[in-house]
């Protein structure tokens, strides 16, 4: 009755009456609680709390928990025929009627043997996911001890810079940073780098749609004016028909990639440069005269940029390479039709007729003929342009030696195809169809020079030991010779093997 009446105390104002005196058959035990340890007053609990709880007298530590021990043994125990029994508000009742108050998880009780629910749950140190979750590690596997976290982790965590750091760098660690695009400007000299692969490019190709996307890709503002001098200058050292290329290029690009100032500005600046480009090319003036007049008759510049009088060019003090190539293109322009301006660069490479190519072939052999210079002759070759039909002066060539009747030109034309089949200029396809044209030709060849057949054999035989013919032309040399079977006034009868002996 104690018990319950102390609990209504407690429930009501949280204050509560000494406790009466307990029975003179109390044990040992609780003589020893009550008499040497004051009750734990908890929030609320006490007259003189200001609701925190208070520090117990300091009292045996190891004999209290080991009598609190043995008292919840008992507890525990569950044996019927146990003199102590433990009531629903956690209060020992022992023999004698008496009811004793516990510590439970190791906070005793005040004498009124209440203790607070939120405070019994919170110092338990039982599991608080017994009947839950789905024994899964938390946080998905990025919590625990020995975990590193989650995959990918790593990547995302922000790394902690320290400003006492001695490696710390106040200017690249800023947060307060901003980006913004840098465009380098590119120097007329690294321009014309990047500019000559394309230009050689477009000579293998001759694509001008191909040129302009380049151009635009590579192109600044400041540099358009410099896009002419850099296709003239590289088709200086180039051969006719790469200059034809270049002003075809430079009348497509008008319009699309540079404007007629530009192209103004690039010529100007070649005629400055030009005392720098007749070192290199002798010729220079010549060639931009014919650029400036090919220019002017493609409607790229205006005429009066090369009609100037003499007064004017003494003003401008362009210099006399300069004046030469301004006199050169007025010239060409002073004609009323320009037509003829198409042409400038003359008609190379496949663009020619066979018969022009045949004639200027024929002129290259009499040219060697009489100087015996194979390298005169080689460049020649190499100007014509028309690698697919060197053939034909292979075939001229034989031609010639037939003709000749003349050990010293066999020796000399042996000498040049051998030269040329070295140096890789003609070809053995070349070669091997210059001579199979002269062995079906035989047959019209021989009836101007009658000794063609014995002249080809000595020739073949002499080119053979000079190291570059063939099988195929070897093994399809003709011959004239033939066997007569038939006598010419026996009546068209065959001969037999053995003549019959007359007696």
């Amino acid at each position: 009755m104690e018990v319950e009446s102390n609990n209504k105390r407690a429930t009501n104002g949280g204050r509560h009456s000494p406790p009466a005196e307990t029975d003179s058959k109390e044990s040992s035990v609780e003589r020893e609680l009550n008499g040497e340890i004051q009750a734990v007053e908890l929030n609320g609990s006490g007259a003189h709390s200001n609701g925190h709880i208070k520090k117990p007298l300091p009292v045996e530590d190891g004999r209290i928990k080991r009598k609190a021990k043995r008292l919840i043994q008992r507890q525990n125990s569950g044996s019927g025929g146990s003199p102590n029994q433990t009531n629903g508000n956690g209060a020992v009742s022992v023999a004698g009627g008496t009811a004793l108050p516990l510590a439970v998880n190791g906070i005793l009780p005040s004498p009124g043997g209440y203790v607070v629910p939120h405070r019994r749950w919170k110092n338990s140190r039982r599991s608080r996911n017994l009947n839950r979750g789905r024994g899964l590690p938390k946080k998905g596997g990025a919590g625990g001890k020995g975990v590193w976290g989650l995959p990918g982790s790593e990547a995302l965590a922000e790394v902690y810079e320290d400003e006492n750091d001695p490696n710390y760098d106040s200017e690249c660690n800023d947060r307060n940073v901003e980006l913004r695009e840098v465009i380098t400007e590119i120097t007329p000299e690294e321009f014309f780098k990047l500019a000559e692969p394309i230009v050689l490019e477009y000579y293998e190709h001759g694509d001008p749609h191909e040129v302009a996307v380049s151009f635009d890709e590579i192109l600044q503002g400041p540099l358009r004016e410099h896009i002419t001098s850099i296709l003239v200058e590289i088709a200086m050292d180039h051969k006719d028909s790469q200059r034809e290329m270049t002003s075809v290029l430079i009348s497509d690009l008008y319009g699309r990639v540079i404007t007629g100032k530009d192209i103004e500005k690039g010529f100007n600046m070649l005629l400055a440069n030009l005392p720098d480009l007749i070192l290199d090319t002798p010729e220079a003036p010549i060639m931009l005269g014919n650029f400036m007049a090919r220019a002017v008759a493609d409607d790229c510049i205006p005429p009066k940029f090369v009609a100037k009088a003499e007064e004017e060019l003494r003003i401008l003090e362009l210099g006399e390479h300069a004046e030469q190539a301004l006199r050169r293109a007025d010239s060409l322009l002073h004609k009323q039709i320009w037509a003829h301006l198409d042409n400038v660069w003359g008609m190379g490479g496949p663009l020619r007729p066979v018969k022009t190519i045949t004639k200027q072939m024929e002129l290259l052999l009499k040219e060697y003929i009489s100087s015996r210079d194979v390298s005169e002759a080689q460049r020649c070759l190499r100007a014509l342009e028309v690698p697919h039909y060197h053939h034909e002066l292979v075939y001229e060539a034989i031609v010639m030696t037939l003709e000749s009747l003349s050990q010293t030109t066999e020796e000399s034309m042996c000498e040049l195809l051998k030269q040329l089949d070295l140096t890789c200029l003609v070809l053995p396809a070349g070669m091997e169809q210059g001579f199979m044209r002269v062995f079906d030709d035989m047959a019209d060849i021989v009836l101007d020079v009658p000794l063609a057949y014995i002249i080809l054999d000595r020739f073949v035989e002499r080119c053979n030991r000079a190291g570059f013919l063939t099988d195929k032309i070897i093994n399809n040399v003709p011959s004239r010779g033939r066997k007569r079977f038939v006598s010419e006034g026996d009546g068209g009868h065959v001969k037999p093997a053995t003549l019959p002996m007359r007696d």
